[in-house]
């Protein structure tokens, strides 16, 4: 298996049409629920250990950040960005999730990649 050692530079531009789930409605009552909207963030783990997370983005589905989060990883083997609700009460709401393979960035033979 392929790992990882160096400075990991990511930049975070947006996320278009989250929906929130059906734990994040538990409280909303009504036509609210159409039309609710999230205060989100994206948290940054390599491995399992969160190494970074971005500002929060209030009340809107399509969050712009242009955050950049810069860590030094050592023996990685994965990237994952995670999309959560920043809930008023108790712990945050998981919206959506991607996990990306170092071994898969490090294939493409370049020192950029760019996804969606």
């Amino acid at each position: 298996m392929v790992v990882f050692n160096g400075l990991l530079k990511i930049k975070i531009c947006e996320a278009l049409d989250l929906k929130p789930t059906a734990w994040s409605l538990r409280h909303a009552v009504g036509p609210k629920t159409q039309t609710f909207l999230l205060d989100t963030y994206i948290a940054l783990n390599v491995d399992d250990f969160r190494v970074g997370q971005t500002s929060t983005k209030q009340k809107t589905n399509s969050p712009v950040w242009h955050d950049e989060l810069v860590t030094e990883v050592h023996d990685g083997r994965k990237i994952e960005l995670s999309v959560f609700h920043d809930a008023p009460i108790g712990y945050d709401d998981f919206v959506a999730n991607c996990t990306i393979q170092f071994e898969e960035l490090l294939q493409n033979g370049s020192k950029h990649y760019e996804d969606w």
